[in-house]
């Protein structure tokens, strides 16, 4: 069986990822944002400068590694439209741009590090994953993956842009400092092989914050599915998914004494009274799963705005035992799209709806 490409409407979820990871990539060269200042060097010196003797392996691999999944992206982006070869040129040459821009930057930044090094390890990275990605495609099963997914969700403007919310909120919860779907930072307890931890009382509205937050991914998968009745196993494997994920970012991130924080009773109880919350109004029409997931979003923000206190990103870093820069910025990440996911998903609701109404009311004035 010959791997045919999808059409093109289809390569938006592509594009949509491509797009996020960027802004990814953004975030993590130029966080916080701040004290801008001329650092009394050139880029042009930057860029002729020895390679640093500081520059580990540990350094070249994250930089590889990082910029990996956006070289797969651009590149199956791109295979949509052209040939292989191009495919991995384009996707390798928007990379390095990307990275002499970001490296540019951080020379006014007092507290980044303008390498050559990080392009050359950047750049590697691009192309590594755009010739995974052309290799994958011209694979069978990649073709039979592509019509599953196809046939598995609604057609129609949005879908694509629906999916892609549904992962970044998949990416947003994988912060093993955050309880399990939660959003109050967890916080190092008082810890010794002699000393017994005070109990903590039970917090009932860290578990209606961690319901809604089930609702509002659970609300988006429904409006998304061709038929409903995958959408319990698909909230189990979301589920299973996260949970996979927040375990290994853990046990490689978190003391050891910390490992199994993040599943603690709040978030068990909050997870069973969204899927019983969701199982009742699963059935209303698809208009109205539109209005019970913006209002599952609005009540999200009120509760975690108004009511909980979500901590510091210092307290949270007290369970990490890593002590690189990039765990900062992958902290406060996940906390920014946590925050930002409900005001996303109310304007994709809006949008779906009135879209909806409009396919609707032109199909009614057909003869």
């Amino acid at each position: 069986m010959s791997a045919s490409l999808p059409a093109k409407p289809r390569s938006l979820l592509r594009r949509y990822l491509a797009a996020g990871y960027a802004l990814f990539i953004v975030y993590a060269s130029l966080s916080p944002f701040s004290g801008w200042q001329e650092q009394g060097f050139t880029f042009v010196e930057v860029l002729v400068s020895p390679f640093r003797h500081t520059y580990t392996a540990f350094d070249a691999m994250s930089n590889l590694l990082a910029y990996l999944p956006f070289g797969m992206l651009l590149a199956l982006t791109f295979r949509a439209h052209i040939d292989a070869k191009k495919s991995v040129l384009a996707a390798t040459l928007s990379g390095l741009l990307l990275s002499l821009l970001m490296e540019y930057l951080q020379t006014y930044l007092p507290g980044r590090i303008s390498s050559n090094a990080d392009i050359v390890s950047n750049t590697t990275g691009m192309f590594v994953g755009a010739l995974l990605a052309v290799f994958v495609v011209r694979q069978s099963w990649f073709a039979r993956v592509t019509e599953w997914r196809i046939g598995l969700f609604r057609k129609g403007a949005g879908v694509d842009f629906g999916l892609a919310l549904l992962m970044l909120w998949m990416f947003a919860q994988i912060n093993p400092s955050l309880p399990m779907l939660g959003n109050v930072f967890i916080t190092e307890p008082v810890y010794g092989l002699a000393l017994v931890m005070p109990d903590e009382p039970f917090d009932m509205w860290e578990s209606m914050a961690v319901a809604l937050n089930l609702m509002m991914a659970g609300l988006l998968l429904l409006t998304l599915l061709r038929e409903r009745r995958h959408a319990v196993l698909g909230v189990v494997l979301i589920l299973g998914m996260v949970a996979l994920a927040k375990f290994v970012a853990a046990a490689t991130l978190l003391k050891s004494w910390a490992l199994l924080l993040w599943l603690n009773g709040e978030a068990m109880l909050g997870i069973v009274v969204g899927l019983l919350l969701m199982a009742a109004i699963g059935w209303l029409s698809r208009i109205w799963l539109f209005r019970m997931a913006a209002l599952a979003a609005l009540c999200y923000l009120l509760l975690v705005h108004l009511v909980l206190d979500s901590g510091t990103q210092s307290a949270a870093m007290r369970l990490y035992y890593w002590r690189y820069g990039h765990l900062r910025n992958y902290v406060g990440l996940s906390q920014i799209l946590s925050s930002l996911f409900p005001l996303l998903l109310g304007g994709y609701l809006w949008w779906a709806r009135a879209t909806r109404q409009h396919e609707e009311g032109k199909n009614e004035s057909l003869p």
